[in-house]
Order: C-alpha cells, then structure tokens, then sequence
C-alpha cells in the first residue's frame, strides 16, 4: 500500500507522486543493496525476537494449507537474498502491478476531483517495466489439509538480561474456519472476540478481554500458562481460527489438553452475556478504529481489492448485532468437524502426537487419550 496524508488542495500533485512512486520507481542499485541487507537482518531477527508469533504464524499456515497458497512461505529464503534484482523486482512489478489489481482511495476529498486526477496521471501512463504481456498468475483456490509443523529449538536463551523471559515451548492449534465473503465470517469474528486472551501479565481493565474465555477458563485457572490468544486469519477462499499458547516445557501436554478443551467448548452453548459483550467490544474495535483516517481510506481500498464494494461501518455493526447464539454454536460445530493444523516451537519432548490432538477435538470433552510408561 502507497499512501499520503496532505492538504486536501494538493490532490493533484499528490496524485501525481504517487501515480510516479508506483508507476516509475527508479530502484538503483544502492537502494537494491540497502534492501538486501534490511531483509537479512530481519531474518535475523525473526529467529532472536522473544515474541515467536510472526514464526509460528508462518508454521500453521503451512501446516494448515501443505505445499499450496497461503501455505507457502512468506519469510524470504536467506539463499535468495542474493537473487534479489532490479530484473526480478521488475518481473514482479511487471505481473503483479496491473490495473485490475489496483484501487485509488481517497478520504476527505472531493470525489469527482479524485477522478479527474486518476485520469491524468494513471489512465494510459506506461510504467518503468513497460507495457509488456504479463503472464498468468497463478489462481489457485487455496485447499486446506491439515497437518502438524515442529522446530525444535533451545528458547533458553531468546530472552537474556537482568529479568531473562523464562524458556518457554509455544504451541498454536488451527481448524478451518471461512472466507470473509461467506455469511459466516460475521459469526467467527465474534466468536474470535468471545475466546480473545493475552499474556498473564496484562495490566487489565476496561476493555481489555479480561473477561474473555481464555482468560477466565485458561489463564485465571491455571497460573503456569503465560499466553492464551485466539486469533482469525480470513482470505478470499478460506480462513483459520488459532489458539496459541504458551507455557513451561514440562507441561507441554497439559497445555494442548486445555487447547483443544476450550474448542470442544466453542461448539456447546453459549451464554448471552458474554455474547453480548463480545458484540460490544467488536464493535467498539471496529469504531475506535475507523476514527483514523488513514485507516478509513486502508479499509477502502482493503474491501474494494477483496469484494468490489465497501460495507460502511453501521452496516458491519448491524451483522454483528443480529449474531445469535446459535450462530456461533453451527460454526463453530462446523469447524470442529475438520483436521486441526498444529505448530510447535521449543522444547517439544512432551508434545503429544498429532494422532492424539485430532482424537481429543473429535471427543466430547476435548481430553487427550491417556499414555502409559513403564519408565520414567
């Protein structure tokens, strides 16, 4: 996304400097290098960072979608750090920068003058690569297979200092949710808001989920957990609701048991109050928000890109506010029918198997299968 905040007088010529940053970009070969390095210190960095939700984002969508779409890789592989050119970025500008796949959004300006600039300064402009044929882009509706991704790693020393973080194994279970141009996308959002969670240090108060499910069931109840939180990725085709949570090696186990507890739960009955508020508190998100200007115009063009049209935010309000109980408890039965996807990081020794999980999320009270040892 390419954006600017100025003076609503100044359209043209801002128009006209974005029209020329998109359309003609002059990649020398030093912002090419400075580039390279950014990316391999990010890389870098991703392995360090205390805070392994990017990593373990990454992992479950493998897991979730093997070897197709939003399956594959995000993160650069550090062996083609080297290969980045001005051809390839060209080749990628060429294919992927089309009219088809662009939108003009403005906020607080005149619309018919929005227009007349787009005109001017985008109809007909050849851009830097030229007006070559681009190829077909791969168009792959994304197929969900579920499936396990580990990464043993040794996360005792991630966090050093004075206060080090303790080391902890993170795990994060996934099941298939729904793409957000179905119906049901309202319903799971909501859902997502009821579980909500967080770190057991937050500070709390008004409007901070402390009253969510996985703050009440999970992390008020069991003082080893450090993490709980639900999370909902959507796209065009599919989506996946997560729950990643974190905890002290040793008790690896009993952390997936209360995981896949608390989604045998989603799909039983569902108090009121709490439906409610988490209505409430999507609803006060989505407001809070929108207050932001450049957050209206991002979710313009985000919903024109996606849909082809802008629900406007007493419209999205209004679907939330006709969610009923009882649509909750069909999606959330829905999707408990699926495989889960599983992502583990850390010390892994006690991670049940993925044969396990899946027979705890298809049985009544979300146990895991009992294991004997004639050794410890």
């Amino acid at each position: 996304m390419y954006a600017v905040s100025a003076d609503s007088k100044g359209l043209d010529i801002v128009v006209g400097l974005l029209a020329d940053v998109v359309l003609h970009p002059r990649l020398t070969d030093e912002e090419i290098e400075m580039t390279r390095m950014a990316v391999q210190f990010e890389l870098e960095d991703l392995n360090m960072r205390p805070d392994p939700e990017p990593l373990l984002t990454e992992m479950i969508h493998e897991a979730a979608y093997r070897g197709n779409t939003v399956g594959l890789h995000r993160f650069c592989p550090t062996e083609n750090i080297a290969k980045i050119d001005r051809e390839v970025l060209h080749s990628y500008l060429k294919n992927y920068y089309t009219p088809d796949r662009m939108v003009l959004a403005g906020v607080g300006v005149e619309h018919e003058h929005l227009v007349e600039c787009a005109g001017k300064y985008l109809l007909g402009a050849q851009p830097t690569w030229g007006a070559v044929r681009t190829v077909d882009v791969d168009r792959s509706m994304a197929q969900y297979t579920g499936g396990i991704v580990k990464l043993e790693r040794d996360m005792s020393n991630v966090s050093l200092g004075p206060t080090p973080i303790p080391e902890l194994t993170h795990i994060m279970v996934g099941l298939e949710s729904c793409s957000f141009l179905e119906e049901d996308f309202i319903p799971f959002a909501v859902l997502n808001m009821m579980m909500g969670g967080g770190g057991s240090f937050s500070a709390g108060g008004p409007g901070k989920g402390m009253f969510s499910r996985l703050y009440l069931n999970v992390l008020n109840r069991h003082h080893w957990m450090y993490s709980a939180t639900s999370y909902h990725h959507s796209y065009e085709d599919t989506g996946l609701l997560c729950i990643h949570a974190s905890a002290d090696p040793r008790q690896v186990r009993e952390m997936v048991e209360i995981i896949t507890k608390e989604f045998i739960l989603m799909g039983g009955t569902v108090d009121v109050v709490e439906l409610e508020r988490a209505k409430t508190q999507l609803m006060a998100m989505l407001m809070m928000n929108l207050e932001a200007r450049p957050v209206i115009f991002e979710d313009v063009g985000r919903q024109v890109l996606a849909t082809h049209s802008r629900k406007l935010p007493h419209e999205l309000c209004t679907l939330i506010s006709n969610v009923k109980p009882e649509d909750v408890k069909r999606v959330a039965s829905k999707m408990l029918r699926g495989k889960p996807a599983v992502a583990a990081l850390g010390d892994l020794t006690d991670l049940p198997t993925y044969e396990h999980i899946q027979a705890a999320l298809s049985s009544r009270d979300g146990r895991l299968p009992r294991t004997y040892r004639l050794f410890r």
